[in-house]
Parts: structure tokens; C-alpha cells; sequence
């Protein structure tokens, strides 16, 4: 039931939240992440320096941000490294490995299969201070990547009951178990849950981000594999946007076309086109980079 028309009671937050984390231009560190998922997870997660840098080079990214964005990584915990002669071969840890693997379920599942709804609701309300600023962001974060939204301070909720565990498991995991308190069930028929919606999340700039994606991405073809490589990496850093920002609603509560599955769709008929020439041109640079002195 979501209009077009854009709420003014959308909720705030001192902190900036998932959504807006996600929108701000991609920074080396966010490249490097999907490079790291894409095409080192699956290689067993060793990499060379040199592979990485030339791969962010060929993104637009100078090499001393690579290399700080490579060193920011590894000091959280992200990455190892072990020095072979001159060069450096890089380890993905296991949180990496943990945090790529649940990066790359979540943005591969988004949207791929059509769903219905069973009219059910979930709905959470948990306190936490603005003085807490941290535990503020991580609990935004980690609520927005499940798809919920907040309509106002301290209030959660979505229209999927089946969320309930995990939901269970962030407020566990946060320690906010005597803060919070969640209950599922269909809605009592008060008020205006298209309003409700919109003061959840943006849906207007939603839908104007997935129109934007489809016709960047729609027609583009790549006659190399260096292009291959470079519009992989852009698709997806462009893609894994959306699990933030799209709470993926029923259709019942979308009056007009919405044009996610369409997005959804070109998302994954680009991907498997370029999939085999994108990791040909990874191979090879890797190849290079471990034979370089």
C-alpha cells in the first residue's frame, strides 16, 4: 500500500546509518571488500599485493590507496600477510572469510526469487542512548542488512515474521536483551501503513536507485577482458547496495510497478555474462603479479 508521495515523519538517528553508509561514493576499502568476495574468497583466500593493486588500479584507485586500503583492511582483523622474498601474499582471516561468505549469500539472494507474504508482521522496539554511539551504529547496521526499517527512534519492524531468529540473534549478540522487546503478527488494520512504509525506509529514492542501475547496466557490453573485469566489479559494488536500502516488500504493499525484480534481473543476466571473462583477467593478472620480481 506504499504511495509515492514521501513522508515527513521518517525516523532519524544521531548516527549515520546503513543506508547512508551505503549510498556515499565507493571508497578503496569498499572496493577491496568486493574484490575480496568476488574473486579471492573463492580461490581459497590468498592473494598477491600486486594482484590487488594492479585490480584496483584498473578501477581508478592510485596505488597508494590501495595499499592503505589494504593496510586499513589487515588492521581490522581482516587479512594476514606473509612475506615470500620481495613480494607479499595476502590471507584472508577467518571473520573475512565469514563476513565475505555471508556478504556474498545475502547480496546473490536479494531479490532473486519472488516471495508472498502471510500478512504477518515483526515488529521490535529497543532503547539504546545517543551516548552509546557505537552500539547505536552497529545495531542500525546490522538491523537495516536484515531489511528492517524504523519508522521512529527506537522502533523496528517488517513484514516478515520469519526474521524472528535472527533478529534474536543481533539483540543477543549486542547484549540488548533487557532492552528490547519484539512480537509477530498481522497488522490490527489502524492507521496508514503505506505511511508507516515510507516513513521506514525511502522508497522514492529506492526506486529512482534501481531505474538508475538498469539503465547503467542494461545494454553495456564489454569487448575485453579488462572490461569484463571492470563492469563486474562496478555491477556488483553498485548492486550490493540495495539489501540496505530495499526491504524487499511484498508485493501486497506496493501499489505501482516496482521495478526491483527488473533490476534484480539485469544484475544477474550482466554478472553471468561477464562471470568467465572477468575471472580469466583476474587469473592472469594474479599470474603476473606472482611472477613479477
Amino acid at each position: 500500500m506504499a504511495t509515492r508521495e514521501r513522508s515527513n515523519t521518517a525516523g532519524s538517528a544521531a548516527e549515520p546509518s546503513g543506508r547512508q553508509r551505503e549510498t556515499t561514493s565507493p571508497s578503496a576499502r569498499s572496493i577491496l571488500l568486493t574484490i575480496l568476495g568476488e574473486f579471492v574468497l573463492p580461490r581459497g583466500g590468498e592473494v598477491w599485493t600486486g594482484t590487488l593493486v594492479d585490480a584496483l588500479g584498473a578501477l581508478g584507485v592510485e596505488e597508494k590507496s590501495a595499499r592503505q586500503a589494504l593496510s586499513r583492511t589487515a588492521a581490522e582483523g581482516l587479512l594476514t600477510s606473509t612475506r615470500h622474498g620481495r613480494k607479499v601474499r595476502w590471507n584472508l582471516t577467518p571473520a573475512a572469510e565469514r563476513l565475505l561468505q555471508e556478504g556474498t549469500e545475502r547480496i546473490y539472494g536479494f531479490m532473486r526469487k519472488p516471495h508472498g507474504w502471510n500478512g504477518r508482521w515483526l515488529v521490535l522496539t529497543v532503547g539504546v542512548p545517543e551516548t552509546q554511539r557505537r552500539l547505536r551504529h552497529a545495531l542500525r547496521t546490522r538491523l537495516t542488512w536484515l531489511g528492517l526499517g524504523s519508522p521512529s527512534p527506537g522502533l523496528w519492524i517488517v513484514p516478515d515474521a520469519s526474521k524472528e531468529a535472527a533478529v534474536r540473534a543481533i539483540i543477543a549478540e549486542l547484549r540488548l536483551e533487557d532492552r528490547a522487546f519484539a512480537w509477530t503478527g498481522p497488522s490490527a488494520a489502524i492507521g496508514d501503513a503505506g505511511a508507516l512504509l515510507l516513513a521506514a525506509w525511502d522508497l522514492d529514492d529506492v526506486e529512482q536507485r534501481y531505474l538508475g542501475f538498469i539503465e547503467r547496466f542494461e545494454h553495456v557490453s564489454v569487448s575485453s577482458g579488462r572490461e569484463a573485469f571492470v563492469h563486474q566489479v562496478q555491477l556488483i559494488q553498485e548492486w550490493r547496495r540495495f539489501p540496505f536500502l530495499d526491504p524487499d516488500l511484498p508485493g501486497e504493499l506496493l501499489r505501482h510497478d516496482w521495478p526491483g525484480p527488473r533490476a534484480a534481473a539485469t544484475f544477474h543476466d550482466r554478472h553471468d555474462r561477464w562471470h568467465r571473462r572477468a575471472q580469466d583477467e583476474w587469473d592472469r593478472m594474479d599470474k603476473e603479479a606472482g611472477t613479477r620480481n
